[in-house]
């Protein structure tokens, strides 16, 4: 195992995920900057044996905190790429715009291998649309397709920026944004603003992004279990997890992989992600599913963001609470509530509503629920 620390250049990594392709050491991306990064290091034991044909290792704490290393393969990695840049229009030059440690930051330097090109790099400490327009710049230089891959949050500040960092994202041929949720309200925004963006849904384990505004890539199929969730298979697919044969073993069963997440599927394959099944609020014995409330909230004026947890609650056992982030003048909480009632139903209606002026996150833009509970319960 290589591990590869990453600060001000991915250089470094661009050069060792190059040999791990052909076959080179197995790489492990961590982040400089990350106080947790030395433990994650520790747990992926780099001097026990390696498991075969692992090429990336993407370490992460997971929901939980428990240390997790997914491994991915040179053939899922670049399975990956390959339709990716298939559904997109063909192998092209990439910004990079996000953490090159998470798998969505890392595909975009397998896509750039992959094509031949070199990608630029957007430089770390806090996204900013000057920067972005500034590192794009080369990029859109170039001839042939223009591409980068964002977080929602990151998408949201350049459209509420203006000025040359949206005219930057004008200009990419797709941005595929991706780690959370795209709002209808946000893919509203970018369309109304000429940003031509693909919303994507995946994880580590299936190598980034494998079903795009919708609609799996080739090769990637998608079904339901008895309960709903969300299982995928194809050769996007890790191979399992580092030292953990128990849990690779409950994960990965005859080549499907069994997420945490609901979902419906439609006659015509698009597929509805409707939340995680661990977000289920119980409320006075009625299951809500946080993901429902928070697409209410956030379709409402003078909503930018919304998060929904369940809190402990004498009456309820668990009540429903809101933290949300205003769109400018801050919004009426009893005309918040009443529309959740009415498209959701009275026990999907906050309890209460909190306004903040960001969500707090975790990761590559995913919302940090667990700081949302604390901060909820203070």
């Amino acid at each position: 195992m290589q591990p590869v620390w990453i600060d001000a250049t991915v250089a470094p990594l661009f050069r060792a995920l190059s040999a791990a392709l052909d076959g080179g050491p197995t790489v492990l991306p961590l982040s400089a900057e990350d106080p947790g990064a030395p433990a994650l290091l520790a747990a992926m034991e780099p001097d026990s044996p390696m498991e075969p044909d692992t090429a990336v290792i993407i370490a992460t704490s997971g929901s939980t905190g428990a240390p997790k290393g997914v491994l991915l393969s040179a053939s899922a990695l670049t399975a990956s790429a390959t339709a990716t840049h298939d559904r997109l229009g063909g192998p092209g030059h990439w910004l990079l715009a996000t953490p090159a440690h998470y798998i969505g930051g890392l595909q975009v330097l397998v896509r750039s291998l992959l094509a031949g090109t070199t990608p630029a790099v957007l430089p770390g400490g806090g996204f900013r649309a000057e920067d972005f327009a500034a590192a794009a710049a080369p990029v859109l230089a170039a001839d042939g397709p223009r591409y980068t891959a964002l977080v929602p949050t990151q998408l949201t500040r350049l459209l509420d920026a203006g000025g040359p960092g949206l005219d930057a994202a004008r200009a990419f041929d797709a941005i595929v944004v991706g780690a959370a949720a795209t709002s209808s309200k946000l893919r509203e925004r970018a369309a109304e603003a000429g940003v031509s963006i693909v919303p994507a849904y995946g994880m580590s384990e299936t190598a980034s992004g494998c079903v795009y505004d919708g609609f799996p890539l080739d090769g990637v199929d998608v079904d339901l279990d008895e309960e709903g969730r969300i299982r995928l298979s194809g050769p996007v697919l890790a191979h399992g997890y580092r030292l953990q044969p128990e849990l690779t073993a409950e994960s990965f069963v005859d080549g499907r992989f069994t997420t945490s997440d609901q979902g419906r599927i439609h006659p015509d394959g698009r597929v509805d992600v409707l939340g995680r099944i661990d977000d289920m609020i119980n409320t006075g014995g009625v299951k809500v599913p946080a993901s429902t409330v928070e697409r209410a909230l956030a379709a409402q004026p003078g909503v930018r963001e919304a998060c929904v947890v369940g809190l402990p609650d004498v009456e309820w056992g668990e009540a429903v609470v809101a933290m949300v982030v205003p769109d400018g003048t801050t919004p009426d909480v009893d005309t918040l509530r009443a529309a959740v009632r009415a498209e959701v139903g009275a026990a999907a209606t906050p309890k209460r509503v909190e306004f903040v002026t960001a969500l707090p996150l975790r990761g590559p833009g995913k919302i940090d629920r667990d700081a949302v509970k604390a901060a909820l319960t203070r």
